[in-house]
């Protein structure tokens, strides 16, 4: 989009009625009041919302004022808004008609802008990528990626036939299974990597490894024997030595080369580990084939396939919910 086209919002809600019978947009956050009172500055909102909210999260303080101050700020008379409404699932694609006012006797959404209702759309007239962007977390977001598609939206008339080859046409599926694939490991590495330091990751290296159907002893804390835990696929050899690492720094070779030493004749190693490895390490990895090693992104790869065997306590650290996602029909057979 040009620097003089208008903008698109994303916004969503949990009161269906509220925006589409009385025309409006609107965002909560009651107790901020009226955020015209608030200096038209995004460090004036965050140091307002602290005094609001003084418990609230370091990130949630930044994202939160941040969408206030867009909301009141940035918002203006023209600009487009998207949003999917639940109790039709239907997209609806308005125009703002108003500034920014605070209505006090609103039970909950006090923030609000007019807006009129252009079009409103079944989500079948829109690529997946598209419908991706508008799925943000988020409550109030700017729309970028797929702008130009829902502004063309308000010129169409789709008709059933449209719509249909749309679906099939629709080159933005594996980008979209791909882009949510993604955000999911990275969200498992992020929540492995903040509640599992020292041996609290030794613990649930030995649950996976069990989800993965071997038995697993741990060993005692605070051992110097370099191994962490001992794993065997049955009652018979060959033993696995494992050695756990849930440091930020890439392993080194040396590291790798005492689990090695602490191995006997007809021994199997495993490293694991949340980082990755250094370059000498690898080679030395490659010419040590009875040592394997796994880094954090291979360690994620593992949970989401043994992800319904691992201990309830993982399952609510790493809370996962099982869904389908559409992909390409080359990537389907």
């Amino acid at each position: 989009m040009g620097s003089d086209e208008k903008r698109i919002w994303g916004i969503h809600t949990k009161d269906d009625d509220l925006f589409l019978q009385k025309g409006v947009i609107a965002i909560g956050w009651k107790d901020m009041g009226d955020l015209g009172k608030i200096e038209a500055d995004r460090d004036a909102f965050k140091e307002h919302y602290i005094k609001v909210y003084p418990y609230a999260k370091k990130g949630s303080v930044a994202n939160c004022a941040g969408m206030l101050y867009r909301f009141a700020h940035e918002v203006q008379v023209g600009d487009y808004v998207v949003y999917p409404s639940k109790i039709d699932r239907m997209i609806n694609i308005g125009v703002v008609e108003s500034g920014y006012f605070h209505d006090g006797d609103a039970v909950e959404y006090v923030q609000q802008h007019k807006v009129k209702w252009l079009k409103h759309l079944p989500r079948t007239a829109f690529s997946q990528g598209a419908l991706y962007e508008i799925g943000s977390a988020l409550t109030f977001f700017a729309v970028k990626n797929y702008a130009d598609e829902y502004l063309a939206a308000m010129d169409r008339d789709f008709r059933k036939n449209e719509l249909s080859m749309a679906a099939e046409e629709d080159e933005s599926v594996g980008a979209t299974a791909e882009e949510i694939i993604e955000t999911t490991k990275d969200f498992i590495l992020k929540e492995l990597s903040k509640n599992l330091k020292g041996y609290a990751l030794e613990d649930f290296v030995a649950d996976l490894l069990r989800a993965m159907g071997y038995r697993t002893t741990v060993s005692a804390h605070g051992g110097d024997s370099g191994i962490d835990i001992v794993a065997y696929k049955d009652e018979l050899p060959p033993r696995i030595l494992v050695q756990v690492k849930s440091q930020d720094g890439d392993i080194r070779e040396t590291t790798i080369q005492s689990l090695k030493g602490a191995m006997r004749e007809g021994d199997y190693g495993l490293f694991v580990s949340l980082s990755n490895y250094t370059k000498n390490a690898r080679k030395y990895l490659d010419n040590t084939p009875i040592i394997r090693a796994i880094n954090g992104t291979e360690l994620v790869d593992l949970v989401l396939k043994y992800y319904e065997d691992l201990d309830e306590k993982y399952r609510k650290m790493i809370p996962l919910k099982r869904v389908y996602i559409p992909v390409t029909r080359e990537e389907a057979e």
